[in-house]
């Protein structure tokens, strides 16, 4: 409460947090309105009945199930994003180039998935419309509504994707995280509503075990989101003149959680990947296209099957990007040539060898734990037999990782602003 205080007292900091909830309205407000010709109660079957495209409307806050103008999310520019993350590990010089020219670099890399951004909304919003009609969902469309269709949704990724990036202004977390975060908790009302609906009295002890589980993980996820594993490193005394330098010792501070939530979005891009290109094809063969899409669909729809391949592919990407993302040789080079080293290890490649096994141990963890995370709400509404019930879960991860950044956020502006007055 105290630091609620705080953050209205600071004008500069005030203003801050009402711009990034005006935004945020703004982009609530264009999530709710549809495209024309939209048949509510067919739409709310089809996601009720299609895992992957009702755990994708989950990041669109709602959109995708209303075909709202904003019914892809940031769902385009992430994958964007993903593929470049990609094509670093294929060309070294785009991978020298964000790592090595900071802001320059990382300015050139979003530049790139900006303009990659605006294809894959047009193939997506076109691919999905295009499912729908096969699936009788929504009306045949013609050729200049189904342009004008896609164009509009184009438009709304694109112009999501531009708040995203006003938002990362501010410096209260990231804007694209902060657009998934609005969209996931404008869902909890409708949960809420949903499972009180639903309420019996004889199944009082399963919802008390329920609050009490989810009270459990999401004190788990931020444990696990916040755990470290500290590596001691010490400084070589170094004499310059009469002064002497150095000569102290720090640690080097390895998460758990290394990878965040990019492999389980990364899992959920490949899980849909099938399913993109069977709608792709019905520009070739519609007959094809909807064979495709019916067997992905059935074979999706199978908890065994699709928690399995989830939770695999959670568990290999999360070793694929923090490999991609930290490098240990690198982190040695620059602790040697700043006279740092661990106690009783040789500085260069045994110093490097010693960081990897340890992120190796501590990735393995944090690996199984976002595959846990991303399959829970299968095993809980397996248990229980509850549609309603969803403890834990992508959704519950990203809420949690996007909240704490924040506060985080918030709490160094603060601590600045407490510096300054008092010089």
């Amino acid at each position: 409460m105290k630091k609620l205080l705080l953050i209205f007292k600071s004008p500069d900091l005030r203003k801050k947090v009402l711009m990034v909830l005006f935004w945020l309205f703004v982009f609530r407000l264009f999530a709710a309105i549809p495209i024309p010709g939209i048949d509510a109660t067919r739409l709310q079957a089809f996601f009720a009945s299609n895992q992957l495209f009702g755990f994708l409307n989950i990041f669109s806050g709602g959109g995708l199930s209303h075909l709202s103008i904003m019914m892809l999310g940031v769902g385009p520019y992430i994958t964007a994003t993903i593929i470049m993350q990609l094509l670093t590990i294929i060309f070294p010089n785009l991978k020298k180039a964000y790592y090595e020219e900071g802001a320059a670099g990382q300015a050139k890399f979003n530049r790139i998935s900006r303009l990659i951004t605006v294809p894959l909304a047009a193939l997506q919003g076109y691919g999905f419309l295009n499912l729908l009609m096969s699936q009788q969902v929504i009306p045949r469309l013609g050729f200049f509504p189904l342009i004008t269709d896609v164009l509009m949704i184009t438009a709304g990724s694109l112009f999501l994707m531009w708040i995203g990036e006003i938002l990362s202004e501010y410096n209260l977390g990231n804007g694209i995280s902060l657009i998934i975060f609005a969209g996931i908790v404008s869902t909890l009302p409708q949960t809420i509503s949903s499972a009180f609906l639903n309420y019996t009295p004889s199944v009082l002890p399963t919802y008390l075990i329920f609050v009490i589980l989810s009270l459990i993980v999401i004190a788990g996820v931020v444990y696990v989101n916040e755990g470290e594993r500290k590596i001691p490193i010490s400084y070589a005394k170094q004499v310059r003149g009469n002064k002497v330098y150095g000569g102290v010792s720090s640690y080097l501070p390895l998460k758990v959680n290394q990878a965040g939530v990019i492999p389980i979005i990364f899992a959920i891009s490949i899980l849909l990947f099938p399913q993109f290109i069977a709608q792709s094809l019905s520009i070739v063969s519609p007959s094809i296209s909807l064979k495709l899409n019916g067997f992905f669909t059935n074979l999706f729809n199978n908890q065994m099957i699709y928690g399995s391949l989830y939770f695999l592919l959670v568990v290999v990407f999360t070793y694929f990007y923090t490999a991609i993302t930290f490098d240990p040789k690198e982190i040695s080079k620059n602790l040697q040539q700043s006279g740092g080293f661990i106690p009783g290890i040789r500085p260069g490649e045994a110093t490097a060898d010693v960081i990897a096994k340890t992120v190796n141990r501590t990735t393995l963890f944090g690996a199984l734990f976002l595959g846990i995370i991303a399959i829970l709400p299968n095993i809980t509404q397996f248990f229980t037999g509850v549609q309603s019930f969803r403890v834990g879960g992508t959704a519950l991860l990203i809420v949690v990782a996007v909240a704490l950044e924040s506060m985080k956020q918030i709490e160094s502006q603060l601590t600045i602003r407490e510096y300054e007055g008092i010089f």
